[in-house]
């Protein structure tokens, strides 16, 4: 996945919106095959067996899907695993048809079956791709991939590596993932964590690097559940871009990065290791013990002098914050899990008992609903700005997504943080986000602790 620089004066004529280039420029573009399929992949040492995974072509990760702001992304999703199951493009300000959901934007696709994906990508930025039909069980079976949206005039750099941080929950003695997905102790307590960790597919990924030599990180968490606490080390560095959008003036990186589930962080990076030494980037654990995801061997030298900051990312379109004036008020209290004060919720139209909601597989509600609902959780105007308090009344922690749109972060002393698609919130937190729902259709809002989601954090969002 690594990139050098590009030559990005080939795009020019994609500078502008893309809803100004008439539907009929792409009539001859054709569709690429997006096949999942079962296969084998080698995730563990020589000494074990392949492990047997569904992927999208067979990989895992998935293939990475590059395009430029302003691009049009054609997929013919074809389903070959036996299940059935869609993609979400996670992060993507798309038309709500093309979204993804199995059972609100879509059916879910049949085994055999094949559906059409066609969206213009309208922000540039970090995006990711993954099943959305069983997702607890499809994504931990590595159904997910990268989409990257590049600038049309990106930042100076001399290259670029994408990074794709993934779990998996194997038995050590065959290799072969556990297929317990419906377990009810990960799903009433932090979600199906992994014991097996793989960066872009590798246990022990190792690339060169120089002295001096400027990179462009792009990380993502696509594990199904897991919080990744990070490190740099022999490298000095600068947040750029959250979630796939610029963050502004670039933020010195000092200590510790955490990056929810789905959440993604872009970073330029110096390389300041001496040659002949390894930079990392490093997993801090619950022992605070630091563990490399990748390794940089630094043989030779790219500068002799090292750079300045780096300049900010072009913002993308619709990045201002929502005029809160006349915003409406919504409030989302999350409550449930192991170690809860959930007595009872709602069920089929029915109050049940915790137990007898656990008996259904629900453990979590979202306002006092353990399940998606017929009735969203609000009826938007377009360009209606809206002010939401979520309330985590339970002692996990949860990582809120919003489908079609991002927001920002309301912070208590009234500043805005920078725009996002995914928030994190710890036990018994409480924060509150601002967006403008400029994107009409049903947009789900869920939390991507995804085995979460499947036992009642789910519910959604109209804009009309």
């Amino acid at each position: 996945m690594r990139q050098t620089r590009r030559d990005f004066l080939r795009h020019a004529t994609l500078a502008a919106c893309a809803a100004a280039i008439p539907q009929s420029a792409f009539a001859a573009t054709p569709f690429e095959d997006l096949i999942a399929k079962v296969a084998r992949r080698q995730l563990l040492p020589d000494t074990y067996p392949e492990t047997e995974i569904w992927g999208y072509d067979g990989l895992v990760p998935a293939p990475e899907i590059r395009v430029t702001q302003g691009d049009r992304v054609r997929r013919r999703f074809r389903n070959e695993v036996p299940d059935p199951s869609s993609v979400h493009w996670h992060g993507i300000r798309i038309d709500n048809a093309m979204d993804g959901v199995s059972g609100l934007t879509q059916e879910a696709v049949a085994p055999g079956g094949t559906f059409d994906y066609d969206f213009v990508v309208p922000d540039a930025g970090t995006y990711w791709y993954h099943a959305h039909n069983r997702s607890y069980e499809q994504v931990a079976r590595g159904l997910r991939g990268a989409l990257i949206v590049e600038e049309v005039d990106g930042p100076d750099i001399d290259r670029e590596e994408v990074i794709v941080l993934e779990d998996w929950l194997l038995d050590p003695e065959s290799g072969q993932l556990f297929d317990n997905f419906e377990q009810p102790m990960m799903m009433s307590h932090g979600g199906r964590t992994g014991n097996f960790i793989t960066t872009n597919g590798r246990y022990d990924l190792t690339l060169p690097a120089q002295r001096n030599e400027r990179i462009r990180l792009r990380i993502i968490n696509a594990a199904s559940a897991r919080i990744f606490p990070l490190r740099l080390s022999g490298f000095s560095g600068w947040t750029v871009a959250v979630d796939g959008m610029p963050t502004g003036q670039p933020q010195s990186v000092d200590g510790e990065l955490i990056l929810g589930p789905a959440q993604r962080v872009d970073l330029i990076v110096d390389v300041t290791e001496d040659e002949g030494g390894t930079a990392q980037l490093l997993r801090i654990g619950d022992d605070d013990q630091l563990t490399p995801l990748v390794s940089f061997l630094v043989n030779g030298t790219a500068s002799s002098v090292p750079r300045g900051k780096p300049l900010p990312l072009p913002p993308n379109p619709a990045a201002h914050a929502p005029d809160l004036a006349d915003a409406r008020d919504l409030r989302l209290v999350m409550s449930g899990g192991a170690m809860g004060r959930m007595q009872s919720a709602l069920l089929g139209g029915e109050r049940l008992g915790f137990r007898q909601l656990a008996q259904a597989g629900k453990f979590w509600a979202l306002n006092d609903v353990a399940e998606m609902t017929y009735t969203p959780l609000a009826d938007l105007s377009l360009n209606e700005p809206v002010r939401l308090k979520i309330e985590n009344q339970t002692v996990f922690p949860h990582a809120m997504h919003l489908h079609g749109m991002h927001f920002r972060e309301l912070r208590p002393d009234g500043a805005f943080g920078p725009m996002r698609d995914t928030i994190l919130l710890a036990g018994n937190e409480s924060r509150e986000i601002a967006f403008t729902a400029d994107n009409p259709g049903k947009w789900l809002f869920h939390c991507h602790m995804l085995s979460h989601a499947a036992s009642g954090m789910t519910t959604w969002i109209r804009v009309t």
